[in-house]
């Protein structure tokens, strides 16, 4: 028998064995060996991140490119700030968990859950686990943040129907200082051929660069998050670097229908 939503105190992999290793000696090699071949940034440590969120295989080498960014860097950073769209749940606003923790075969991650009580007072922000149950989204991203951060917390949030000044609003109220990372998860065009996801995906990327907040969805699954980010990047005058833009063809070798990836990095706060 399932136990309520409310008994539930952690929230277990749902996406372990199918888009990353589950046996956890295995997830080390696999996430080592991608940091270790992501080119070293000559950058700060950003202040927030955008990476792709399919099979390791696939972008696991792009993500990683983001993730570097924070490998001899990371002590500073305390508490992980994770948002990316809900694919399995329809969700009006934003949802953030009931649980104390998010597992991975890692480890457990607590969750930060006075911050979470805080944005639950915010408008079109209602606690929910069942968004975040099978959503992989967030789940990719945990390994990588946990073999590049030392004890951190996290603000997992399921970004559904929302506009670009709820998402910004919510990421002013939990942005902090050096001591919180924002983390976005978004890929970018889907199902397109080769070539058609180079063009499309390049002017996305030339968007997000200029911080541009009208993306759609053909542009990226997680166009909502990411117009949120770049509403704030504008506000802050961040500056946005783009460290890695491929797509499962030239990860998998597969042209024939095709995900686009990119890699991105914030700074300046």
């Amino acid at each position: 028998m399932t136990p309520p939503e409310s008994d539930i105190r952690a929230r277990h992999p749902a996406v372990a064995g199918l888009f990353y290793p589950d046996d956890p000696y295995e997830l080390r090699a696999v996430v080592r060996g991608y940091l270790d071949a992501a080119p070293a940034p000559a950058e700060a440590q950003p202040k927030a991140l955008i990476v792709p969120h399919a099979g390791y295989v696939y972008s696991g080498p792009v993500a990683a490119s983001a993730y570097r960014a924070l490998v001899g860097r990371s002590r500073s950073i305390e508490r992980v700030v994770l948002a990316g769209p809900s694919h399995r749940v329809p969700v009006a606003g934003i949802a953030l968990p009931s649980v104390a923790a998010f597992d991975t075969p890692l480890g457990r991650i607590p969750i930060d859950t006075a911050t979470v009580q805080r944005l639950l007072e915010l408008p079109h922000v209602h606690a929910s686990n069942l968004p975040h149950r099978m959503e992989h989204s967030l789940e990719v991203q945990l390994p990588f943040l946990q073999m590049t951060l030392e004890d951190f917390s996290l603000v997992p949030l399921a970004v559904g129907d929302a506009a670009p000044g709820t998402v910004a609003t919510v990421l002013e109220a939990c942005w902090g200082g050096p001591e919180t990372l924002i983390v976005i998860s978004s890929d970018l065009s889907h199902y397109r051929d080769y070539e058609s996801a180079r063009r499309i995906d390049a002017e996305t990327a030339r968007a997000i660069v200029g911080r541009a907040d009208d993306l759609h969805d053909e542009q990226a699954c997680g166009c909502r998050v990411l117009n949120g980010l770049m509403r704030v990047a504008r506000q802050r005058q961040l500056r946005v670097e783009m460290l890695d833009l491929r797509n499962s063809g030239d990860t998998s070798g597969d042209t024939a229908r095709v995900v686009g990836y990119g890699a991105f990095a914030l700074y300046g706060d």
